[in-house]
């Protein structure tokens, strides 16, 4: 079957395939860059959104109130539908993000894992944080009540497509897996860079949700042009959350619909982060070849399209540093121009790295091989000192594209400055050697305020899908610093807890009922238990 057959440009409200009346939408296609005809996608209005919503509010209680297994089912399902599909999904979303086939087949891999993940999660109930306090009748002044506590579902979540991953971050992405694991039923509003492939896995959810005999408004596709669909969405009063990666234009927009509602939500915005690298001079003047060219590939990985990509190097000024500048130049000198996602992101390029060159005291080293495609990003590298950095507050702001910055400084405490400067981000990274232990104790208590994620002797692209794992980080990496967007802990994001004050035994949820029906770890009087 061919990926156009399975794509007819509608909208999925519930169990119901819907044709946007507002203004149609095409697909691009960024290595051509012109528009795919066909289909022709028609964007949403208010009454979709509140359609869609509506569903999914019907559907909480049902939807959450279902067994473990069957939750964990309906993900393992989905990832298996996504599999299913084969090339006709690779293909399509080549054409419509120009990502090579094997970084898409990578990224389905991703796809399919975490909700597989997820699915283990759920099956496992911890997440469900259960606490039982036994009652202390006899205890003076006064007694003590049965108390027991349990985390539940916040409600349906809006969750927003991201760009750069067509399917990692996008309809059955992580925001998604992880608010279907809760209990959260789920509307997500397409990116319009991969409508076609929205739609594709938008059709497994609704599928399978269907087979499985789930509630209608356990998922929802909306489309739209503009802001105005993506705000209704957020504002809409059966919403209780919401999951975003973009722009920090974006996060904060949607930050701000939420506030202003007359129930605020929380908004777990993923924006913006710059993901420092910094050499320490024994493992400068160890390295510097592999150094160099190690961080010349991450930040060239993807486009730089990732948020994780290197934008920023800090060393001492040494001999050292000025071999890695001149190995760095010649390696990004010799790398291709890549296409980008698409024409807004392109030209966003474009005008950030012209700004980053135009900046007095900022010196461009090297460039990589010119552009042969409409909308391809050409690499480009820049040296600056410490000073101009702390001054210039430009230098901070991200260029989402394949763009770094090397700071001078003039001596370690110099480069504390610099560390210390820093806004909010997503990654920290130390290069270092044994010999540089020193310096990298007084970084370390630095970057743990700075970032979600510290890395030591790698590079910061990668982002394994784990336990462990967290892709979060101090405002402006993120709206709320205490959240990760990958990883099992991303559940955590769209659950609450309640407490249950002497409950008869047939009111009790089952995670909390006498002789643990649901065979978990508990926390029972202080202790971890199955009991």
């Amino acid at each position: 079957m061919s990926s156009s057959s399975q794509i007819t440009g509608e909208m999925l409200i519930g169990r119901k395939a819907v044709r946007g009346a507002e203004q149609p939408l095409h697909a691009f296609n960024p290595s051509t860059g012109s528009d795919i005809a066909e289909p022709v996608f028609g964007s949403g209005t208010a009454r979709d959104v509140g359609l869609a919503c509506e569903l999914a509010q019907e559907a909480f209680d049902p939807y959450r109130q279902l067994p473990l297994a069957v939750r964990a089912e309906f993900l393992e399902r989905i990832a298996d539908g996504i599999t299913a599909l084969g090339d006709a999904l690779v293909e399509h979303a080549q054409q419509e993000s120009g990502l090579p086939k094997a970084r898409l087949e990578g990224e389905r891999g991703r796809t399919t894992g975490q909700l597989k993940l997820f699915a283990q999660v759920v099956r496992s109930g911890q997440w469900l944080g259960a606490t039982l306090d036994s009652p202390l009748p006899d205890r003076k002044p006064l007694p003590r009540s049965d108390l027991r506590m349990q985390k539940i579902p916040l409600g349906p979540v809006a969750v927003f497509g991201a760009s750069n991953f067509p399917l990692a971050f996008s309809v059955a992405g992580g925001d998604t897996a992880a608010a279907l694991a809760a209990g959260c039923p789920v509307v997500v509003k397409a990116h319009r860079a991969h409508l076609g492939t929205s739609e594709m896995v938008g059709r497994v959810i609704q599928r399978v949700a269907q087979e499985m005999g789930l509630p209608e408004g356990v998922f929802s596709l909306i489309v739209g042009a503009g802001n105005s669909v993506g705000e209704a969405l957020v504002a809409h009063p059966a919403i209780k959350a919401v999951g975003f990666t973009g722009s920090r234009a974006g996060g904060l927009s949607l930050m701000r619909v939420a506030a202003a509602r007359p129930e605020p939500i929380p908004v777990y915005a993923e924006m913006s982060s710059i993901n420092p690298v910094f050499l320490l001079s024994n493992a400068l003047a160890q390295r510097t070849g592999s150094i160099a060219r190690g961080f010349v590939d991450s930040l060239v990985l993807g486009a730089g399209q990732f948020c994780t990509n290197p934008g920023l190097a800090i060393a001492v000024d040494s001999d050292a540093l000025k071999q890695f500048v001149a190995v760095a130049s010649e390696a990004l000198g010799g790398k291709p121009a890549q296409t980008m996602l698409t024409s807004g992101i392109h030209s966003a390029y474009q005008e950030g790295e012209g700004k980053l060159a135009a900046i007095a005291g900022v010196e461009t080293v090297a460039r990589g091989v010119d552009v042969t495609g409409p909308t391809q990003a050409r690499a480009a590298l820049f040296v600056t000192d410490a000073p101009t950095f702390l001054a210039t507050p430009a230098l901070e702001d991200e260029v989402f594209g394949p763009a770094s910055t090397i700071v001078r400084c003039k001596d370690e405490q110099e480069l504390l400055q610099v560390a210390e400067h820093f806004a909010g981000q997503l990654t920290a990274t130390i290069q270092m050697d044994s010999a540089d232990l020193s310096a990298a104790q007084k970084l370390v208590p630095i970057l743990e305020r700075k970032a979600g994620r510290l890395l030591v002797n790698g590079f910061p692209t990668g982002v394994e899908v784990c336990h462990a794992m967290v892709h979060g980080g101090p405002f402006p990496a993120t709206s709320d610093s205490r959240a990760t967007s990958v990883g099992s802990t991303a559940i955590e994001r769209f659950l609450r807890p309640v407490c249950y004050q002497d409950f008869p035994a047939d009111l009790l949820p089952q995670a909390l009922a006498d002789g643990n029906p649901l065979e978990l770890w508990r926390r029972r009087d202080g202790e971890i238990t199955r009991s």
